[in-house]
């Protein structure tokens, strides 16, 4: 659902790429198509932020050390 907490702009889009937004949205206006694109572009960008520490932390064990305490086990 769109919050009513919104701004109010004049905005050239192209409209093939609105027309396509609408299309993979499954959007009936143009508003919803343009906050789902803008929704689903932010989401990704934070998606795309988070993975850049992935694999940055010295304590994660080595797949070796994870072998050797499985077989502990």
């Amino acid at each position: 659902m769109i919050e009513l907490d919104s701004m109010k702009t004049t905005i050239d889009i192209p409209e093939e790429e609105l027309k396509d937004a609408m299309r993979f949205t499954g959007a009936t206006t143009k508003r919803h198509a343009v906050v789902t694109a803008l929704r689903d572009f932010n989401r990704r960008k934070r998606m795309a932020a988070l993975t850049k520490h992935l694999g940055t932390s010295d304590t994660f064990m080595t797949h070796a050390e994870l072998m050797k305490l499985r077989r502990t086990e």
